[in-house]
């Protein structure tokens, strides 16, 4: 062990970022000893997972289509197999409040009176360095119970008692995400396994004394081999710890266009951790348009505010989602209520109804539960599932959905989607990302934009929208102009000077749009340029 950050550095561990107060109890000596470990056994294979991606989008440039793998079929047929029983804390889960770490909102969702928090480090988090360990620190704080915050204007934040406290699942960064203030062996570590093994370290055996689990959210994946490499990290995590197999319980979310076919095949590698599997909307929109963004005009998607969960590729998703999770005895969770409050009652009005007919369509179809991203909305959410549920946890044994069979024909159907291309919805798109890649800069990945919490999701679908409709010379349909570089270039600029603040505070912003939004080759994450920009 070395010693030369004020942290006991296990060999051939370097920690390039500031060490504040604190940052020794979640870089203790074991967390970085099982981050080096993780990192040794599996980062080749996370590698190797990143090219894998790679290439699919490369076939399907070049004309082949996603389907149904014919290797795992006999996965998908046999009908013996489930997943793990649902875990304590994780049997009723009709209402998920989500949100970063940061210490006002974990106190804020911890007090929300939801069933479960996603304890954000991903989406609605941003990487930079004190983020990335303040995060567990203040879970551990929670956990403890000594968490406390007083506002600039004074206002004081108090935790309510533990056993009105929500189910505390971790959301760790996506695979394809790196943490560069933590090296093993000179390399780069993943930002998954930095996540997920601070918090784990720190914390799992706080969960397990309160009769709870070190449970997680896996973002972006998009394959079953992916969802293999999770479920390896868990097993050497778990010895690591002396924790028994099967103690970690992770929800997937299937926020990939890939992902979609491979349902079943997730499920099964975690079968020993699984919980269920989440319709990540948002992303998942994102994803059809970035797998498909060089397929021609049967693949362009409408202004994004069009594009509704009642769509036929959307619905076939969702539907397949319940379908699978219920067959397996798995949950199945529902897509995120963006609204938050406005000072306009008839704005409020209107967001209520449309949060309620979302609820009550997925409550209907089977879902478990859903996400609200403001503890305001909590309520409406819990008298739409409670009306559905009654006194049951959950509908797993209730809603098998046995009727839904879903072709792969129907998750490609983009072309059956309603709705135009339009200047407004276009200028909305450049609008929306500059305001939340400014604040993304700053530290904070959660952001109120229009009365929606926003978070990367609609940034990405932002942009790729943006490439997809310059790289196929989409027209608009109000005006039948094309959409051009120079065009977006020049609404750029118009946008940002009707935003607030000073022109200048968006240069970094405007820089990171645009070489994700109109530059000859596709990023496949915006957040990969931006973190460049982070220090």
């Amino acid at each position: 062990m070395s010693d030369t950050t004020g942290l006991e550095l296990p060999e051939g561990v370097e920690v390039t970022g500031p060490v504040k107060e604190r940052y020794a109890e979640i870089l203790s000596p074991q967390a970085l000893e099982l981050i080096a470990k993780l990192h040794r056994e599996l980062n080749g294979r996370r590698l190797e997972a990143l090219k894998a991606r790679e290439e699919r989008v490369a076939k399907v440039a070049a004309g082949e289509d996603l389907g149904f793998l014919e290797e795992t079929a006999s996965v998908r047929e046999d009908p013996s197999w489930k997943v793990a029983p649902l875990a304590p804390g994780l049997e009723d889960r009709r209402v998920e409040m989500t949100g970063p770490t940061d210490r006002k909102m974990t106190i804020n969702a911890l007090n929300s009176g939801a069933k479960a928090w996603l304890a954000d480090q991903e989406d609605a988090n941003t990487p930079m360095w004190e983020n990335v360990v303040e995060g567990p620190l203040n879970l551990k704080d929670a956990l403890d119970g000594t968490i406390d915050f007083t506002s600039p204007e004074g206002k004081e934040y108090k935790l309510v008692e533990a056993d009105k406290q929500p189910t505390i699942i971790v959301r760790p960064r996506g695979w394809h995400l790196p943490e560069k203030h933590i090296l093993v062996d000179g390399e780069e570590t993943s930002g998954s396994l930095v996540d997920f093994a601070l918090y784990f370290v720190a914390n799992a055996q706080k969960q397990l004394d309160r009769g709870k689990g070190p449970y997680f959210y896996l973002p972006k994946m998009e394959s079953h081999k992916e969802a293999r490499l999770w479920n390896d990290a868990f097993v050497i995590a778990q010895d690591a710890l002396g924790i028994p197999q099967g103690t970690i319980r992770a929800t997937c979310l299937i926020e990939t266009l890939p992902a979609a076919f491979e349902m079943e095949e997730i499920l099964y590698e975690l079968r020993d951790h699984s919980s269920g599997l989440n319709a990540g909307r948002w992303d998942y929109l994102f994803s059809v348009i970035k797998t498909y963004r060089t397929r021609g005009a049967d693949y362009i998607v409408p202004d994004r505010n069009t594009v509704t969960m009642t769509v036929p590729f959307m619905r076939a998703y969702t539907e397949l989602l319940v379908r699978t999770c219920h067959k397996r005895g798995a949950s199945a969770i529902g897509g995120m209520a963006a609204f938050i409050p406005s000072k306009d009652e008839s704005v409020n009005t209107a967001a209520y109804e449309k949060v309620t007919d979302d609820k009550t369509r997925e409550a209907t179809d089977g879902f478990d539960g859903s996400w609200v991203a403001h503890p305001a909305m909590v309520e409406t959410c819990f008298n739409v599932f409670n009306e559905i549920l009654g006194g049951k946890p959950n509908q797993i044994e209730d809603k098998q959905r046995e009727d839904v069979s879903v072709e792969a024909a129907q998750l490609l159907d983009v072309k059956s989607t309603p709705g135009e291309v339009t200047s407004a919805g276009l200028r909305s798109n450049i609008d929306v990302a500059l305001q939340y890649l400014r604040t993304w800069l700053t530290g904070r990945g959660a952001v109120g934009i229009h009365n929606l919490m926003e978070d990367a999701a609609t940034a990405e679908i932002s942009r790729s929208q943006i490439w997809q409709q310059i790289k196929n010379e989409v027209k608009l349909a109000d005006t039948g102009e094309t959409v051009t570089k120079d065009m977006v270039l020049k609404l750029v600029d118009e946008v940002i000077a009707e935003l607030p603040g000073e022109a200048s505070d968006y240069d970094d912003a405007k820089a990171t749009f645009l070489e994700v939004a109109v530059a000859d080759d596709y990023a496949p994450f915006l957040t990969l340029p931006a973190y460049e920009r982070m220090a």
